[in-house]
């Protein structure tokens, strides 16, 4: 990469998003711990730093503080919120708790000319989120906005290079805010903008060859979107090299098997593996209805699975997974405590040591939704990229009781109608996540003239940007009708189908 930005993580749950910004500008942006030596940031050969807001008051004794002399690196800095309470705590300037929280919009005045507001209104809506507020400035610097509640909104050291920005310019609420990180790391730092997925592609097929050479790579296909475009970018590189595993745990979508199939196995000609294990793990997760048992045994279960199939093809000495990168992003948790956190994620982790292969991550550096234009461009369908998420346990988790064949049969009915009808009224790629429900309670209903006792199932159907927060979909009544009517008429065993109509927080997606 020719020019990066880094991004200091101070713990704000805004931090991949100013790194997502930077790449939408098409420039490549790293996330980096807020304690990263200078010295390391100036081997990257970084072009500027952003360091983040954070959930702490640079008054607190676990506060996270950078290394100093990152302001002496010669490149451009900006704070944003708690960075820039940090630029003044730091450099000489006052800090003090404010009498009045401000969170939410207000309104920015820009009071100063400043390269960082170059076409930017007089006036703009901006998004706070900062109970701390600075009030006074390091020597040298001088104010260049303010809002309702501060008067250094907005400050900069010319001379120095260093700005620092009291709102937040990465979310969506703050006017024109795209604008302000492009003056800043376009005009300020000086990035061409060059960064594209297809420049990403090209870099990324070297890598893999030159890391893999002529050995063999095993990647355990799940049909998701990040183990699928894995595949496809990993096959585009070394070809008859990789091998991958499709696990046919019982758990999967009705005809999911038969897709991966064709899209893998013929259209892409790869070599590809599919293990038919349904009755391994539909046995050993008979009788339990805890649903973190049901993960763990899942995940030993295509633990033990996997290894038997990686015995067969024989030698194996990469093993590839979908990880992407806010999968691995070394960060501080929110709440401000300054130990590390590593995120977990649903890949093949826990293989036995005994198997001792490299681990070939090349999505490592993306986020999801780079990984979707990565899989667009590589040729993969719609239908794949686009997809929505799916739980690594699969249908076991949307079962609210024990495993049986009848139950995921019902189910994987119910949810093939839904996913139908969804797609019909051109609204599966709108909301992130509609799936169906397995209740484990049957009621009183009349078909024709005969009682019935048959089973529930609930419709979830959420929008959201990133699963962090979510509110139900308000459907049309006529589709939800007809969603309705299909699965009761369609599905043997279902007389009543309920609507989830419940927002994460306080709820999740999933109900298990």
């Amino acid at each position: 990469m020719s020019q990066i930005i880094a991004v200091l993580d101070f713990g704000s749950q805004y931090t991949q998003v100013i790194a997502r910004r930077l790449r939408e500008c098409h420039v490549y942006s790293k996330v980096y711990r807020f304690d990263t030596p200078a010295s390391t940031l100036k081997e990257d050969g970084i072009n500027g730093i952003i360091l983040s807001g954070g959930p702490s008051s640079v008054f607190a004794e676990t506060a996270p503080m950078p290394d100093k002399e990152l302001f002496s690196l010669g490149v451009p800095v900006l704070g944003i919120c708690y960075g820039l309470q940090l630029i003044g705590f730091l450099l000489g300037g006052s800090v003090d708790k404010s009498t009045e929280r401000e969170y939410g919009r207000g309104t920015l005045n820009i009071t100063g000319e400043s390269e960082l507001f170059k076409g930017i209104p007089g006036e703009i809506k901006v998004w706070n989120s900062h109970g701390d507020k600075m009030t006074g400035l390091p020597e040298g610097f001088e104010t260049v906005a303010r809002t309702e509640n501060s008067n250094f909104a907005a400050i900069e050291n010319r001379e120095k290079r260093i700005w620092g920005l009291q709102f937040h310019p990465e979310v969506f609420h703050t006017e024109q805010g795209t604008d302000i990180i492009r003056n800043f790391i376009n005009g300020i730092c000086g990035c061409k903008g060059d960064w594209t997925m297809r420049g990403y592609i090209d870099s990324a097929l070297e890598r893999i060859r030159k890391t893999v050479g002529d050995s063999k790579v095993i990647l355990g296909l799940s049909g998701g979107v990040d183990s699928s475009v894995a595949a496809a970018l990993i096959h585009e590189a070394i070809g008859d090299q990789l091998t991958c595993v499709f696990v046919d745990n019982g758990l999967l979508r009705k005809n999911e098997v038969e897709a991966v199939k064709k899209l893998f196995g013929d259209n892409f000609q790869m070599n590809l593996v599919v293990s038919h294990t349904a009755d391994l793990f539909l046995d050993r997760l008979k009788g339990v209805t805890d649903p973190e048992r049901k993960r763990k045994i899942i995940g030993n279960t295509f633990v033990d699975v996997f290894e038997i199939e990686v015995e067969k093809i024989g030698k194996v000495d990469f093993l590839a997974q979908g990880t992407i990168y806010p999968d691995i992003i070394e960060s501080v948790p929110i709440g401000g405590n300054p130990a590390s956190l590593i995120k977990s994620h649903h890949n093949v982790g826990g293989l036995p040591d005994r198997m001792k292969l490299k681990i070939l991550e090349p999505l490592d550096q993306l986020f999801k939704d780079e990984v979707r234009l990565l899989g667009e461009e590589l040729g993969l369908p719609k239908d794949v990229v686009w997809r929505q998420p799916f739980p690594g346990p699969g249908l076991a988790v949307r079962v609210i009781t024990d495993i049986t064949p009848e139950r995921l049969e019902i189910l994987r009915e119910a949810d093939a109608v839904l996913m139908e009808e969804m797609k019909k009224a051109d609204l599966y790629y709108k909301v992130w996540q509609s799936f169906a429900v397995f209740l484990p309670l049957q009621t009183v209903g009349v078909m024709g003239d005969e009682r019935t006792y048959d089973f529930v199932i609930a419709l979830r159907i959420v929008e959201s940007i990133d699963a962090m927060t979510a509110d139900w979909a308000q459907l049309p009544h006529e589709l939800l009708q007809k969603i309705s009517n299909r699965i009761i008429n369609e599905v043997q065993g279902v007389n009543r189908v309920v609507l989830d109509i419940s927002s994460k927080p306080p709820s999740t997606i999933e109900w298990e």
